[in-house]
């Protein structure tokens, strides 16, 4: 059956489409849309009563172009399967969006040339600004070539030079560590995914310290490289702990070598803690379900997004103030997964 009105365009309406239906120019039509400039009430009426039946969407990137000011932010993170990034990123979306700015969220996977292709991506659409968990300082100093405000979270390789929001890696590092030679643990295994990111390098640093600070000799062979991922971070474990002379106690650099550890002992039939001590950096929702409960660092990802959002909307109205790197506290939740070592 026909209708009485005009009929909606098959494509997505335009401010042509709109200013047809109005029947006005598009320059009335945009001023009319955007509020800005003279339009007299009833033509604005009729124009946003047009927009409305075509529905209408105004192209926020083509009027923030116009302007010379965009309302997005671009986001570069190292893994989003990591519950660890997937928090932060939400953090960063929520200030964001408080803010009235919109969020392009990339996964670089812990690729560089993904990375740097992103990167691009975000000077070419004019982002207003970048948040960054970067892999290197490439990024970073690519992006401040190009004058886009950056500001590196969770890792800092261009201190001084650009914004970062980090937590004091090396600090909570060496208190795990002491919290285990305080039990009585002497070999103590360090899990780690690398050591070449600001992350890894304080963390095995802190741990280092730890042991020096007791005597106790540092030993190679309980720095164990574990990968990225659960299944290598397993593999890797079971090999360690296999051994008859295998640690006390282990530290894992973070919640996904954790989970690698904690498979590894079910496969092993290893009980935690009576055969072995097990600690996390970083904590995850998994880790306050098992029984027991495993012991980790509790760093708050939600408010370092927020806070890393913060920085950059500062960095936005103030350019050429100097770089400021925000140390954010975290705290030990100890769990039922230490104890003291088996005695045989």
């Amino acid at each position: 059956m026909a209708g009485s009105g005009a009929a909606t365009p098959a494509h997505r309406a335009t401010l042509k489409d709109v200013a047809r239906m109005a029947g006005v120019s598009q320059s009335t039509t945009s001023r009319a849309m955007s509020g800005e400039g003279y339009v007299a009430e009833a033509v604005r009426r009729r124009v946003l009563a047009a927009a409305d039946d075509l529905g209408y969407v105004p192209h926020a990137m083509a009027r923030s172009l116009r302007k010379q000011v965009n309302r997005s932010i671009g986001v570069l993170v190292s893994d989003l399967r990591n519950t660890f990034y997937a928090d932060l990123a939400a953090g960063i979306a929520s200030r964001a969006r408080s803010q009235g700015y919109t969020m392009m969220l990339v996964d670089d996977e812990g690729l560089a040339d993904v990375e740097l292709g992103a990167a691009e991506a975000f000077v070419a659409t004019r982002a207003a600004g970048v948040i960054v968990t970067p892999l290197s300082a490439v990024v970073s100093t690519y992006l401040l070539k190009q004058n886009i405000p950056v500001v590196e979270v969770n890792r800092q390789f261009s201190a001084g030079r650009c914004d970062g929001v980090i937590i004091d890696n090396a600090d909570i590092a060496k208190r795990m560590t002491d919290h285990l030679l305080d039990l009585g643990h002497t070999r103590i295994a360090l899990l780690i995914d690398e050591t070449s990111w600001t992350t890894g390098a304080e963390r095995f640093a802190g741990y280092q310290r730890s042991l020096q600070e007791s005597g106790i000799p540092a030993d190679p062979a309980l720095v164990v490289s574990a990968g990225w991922g659960v299944d290598d971070a397993r593999k890797a474990s079971v090999n360690m702990l296999a051994r008859r002379d295998h640690p006390t106690a282990v530290f894992a650099a973070n919640n996904v070598l954790a989970e690698g550890v904690w498979r590894a002992a079910s496969d092993l039939g290893l009980r935690i803690p009576e055969d072995f001590s097990l600690v996390s950096f970083d904590d995850a929702q998994w880790m306050s379900m098992v029984t027991p409960g495993i012991t980790a660092v509790s760093q708050d990802a939600v408010a370092l997004g927020g806070t890393a959002m913060d920085r950059l909307l500062e960095r936005i109205e103030q350019p050429s103030a100097d770089a400021v790197t925000v140390v954010l506290d975290s705290q030990i939740r100890p769990r039922g997964s230490t104890a003291g070592p088996r005695q045989f």
